[in-house]
């Protein structure tokens, strides 16, 4: 913990006023609206503008600032306000898994009537006693399901990469396997930076990336560190960008050369007061959370503009 306090107020100092923000960079840059969960409408409109991000990834999920069966009546209203900021909103990350998610349709077809041409979805899981490779198998049905509804509506599921065991799409080569045979612009990978390194730290996010990036459509970032934890047990411990293990100058040069367009969402994971968890009711004060967003948002807006993106 006192090495997570040590990074974070480091975090807040460098972004407490002394030097502006670098120039603009081509790539909308948007906060994830789970680390701004204790804000609503016009305040979280309002923040995301004054904090400096280009847009906002909407949480459209179970306890997300939009409730899934919300989202037709209340959905077209946030956009409006986050709009009116001239804030984009490129996608929204969902709690949809496959097309049987409760009102899943009905989030996509919104998304299209509101011309948001992304949204994250996820969370297969392996189960512990049955061949991967015929598991693989048996998704592919569901996820032929998905794309056909995301095609009718002109839509984009992006998978979003985890770490751990039992994850589907941890090690990203299965999510090769799985979308390979379909359009990857109707289901795609939204590739986690710190995550894919967690599984992949020397090399193997290379070859992750390079193996699925005709479906890589979004990135999140974030960082992290390898700790022991009150066991003596190592353990991944996100951290404020640039503090971790994430090599983001290599990482954005290689999805410059490929032309990398976006959605990119910013990840606010490490101890935040409750903000890095999503809740609506933070125990340290708000300057404190803005100061480690700008902070972060300072470094990679300078890494972007590095490489052109």
């Amino acid at each position: 913990m006192n090495r997570r306090i040590f990074l974070m107020a480091g975090g807040a100092a460098l972004a407490s006023g002394r030097g502006a923000m670098p120039a603009a960079t081509k790539l909308k840059v948007s906060v994830f609206s789970k680390h701004l969960q204790f804000l609503k409408d016009e305040a979280l409109a309002e923040t995301a503008a004054t904090l400096g991000f280009d847009g906002v990834d909407l949480t459209v999920r179970p306890g997300g600032h939009i409730e899934p069966e919300r989202a037709e009546d209340e959905l077209p209203r946030l956009v409006k306000i986050l709009r009116a900021r001239r804030l984009a909103v490129e996608m929204v990350t969902s709690g949809i898994v496959d097309a049987d998610t409760p009102y899943a349709e009905s989030v996509i077809r919104t998304l299209a009537e509101l011309g948001i041409r992304y949204y994250r979805w996820g969370g297969f899981l392996y189960e512990p006693d049955r061949p991967i490779p015929a598991q693989l198998e048996a998704l592919k049905p569901r996820i032929a399901k998905l794309a056909a509804l995301n095609e009718k509506y002109k839509v984009c599921a992006m998978y979003h990469t985890h770490s751990g065991l039992g994850q589907v799409g941890a090690s990203i080569w299965d999510l090769y396997i799985l979308l390979k045979d379909f359009s990857p612009d109707a289901v795609s990978v939204n590739y986690d930076t710190a995550h894919a390194t967690v599984e992949g730290g020397y090399g193997g996010w290379m070859n992750s990336l390079r193996v699925t990036e005709t479906h890589l459509r979004g990135v999140a970032v974030k960082d992290f560190l390898w700790e022991k934890d009150s066991k003596g047990n190592w353990t991944p411990e996100w951290c404020p960008v640039g503090e971790g293990m994430v090599r983001f100058p290599q990482f954005f040069r290689m999805i410059a050369k490929r032309k990398f367009a976006g959605p990119l969402q910013m990840h606010y994971e490490y101890p935040l007061g409750g903000a890095d968890t999503g809740k609506t009711t933070i125990t340290i004060p708000r300057e404190q959370v803005y100061a480690a967003m700008k902070r972060d948002l300072k470094l990679v807006r300078g890494w972007l503009a590095e490489v052109g993106l």
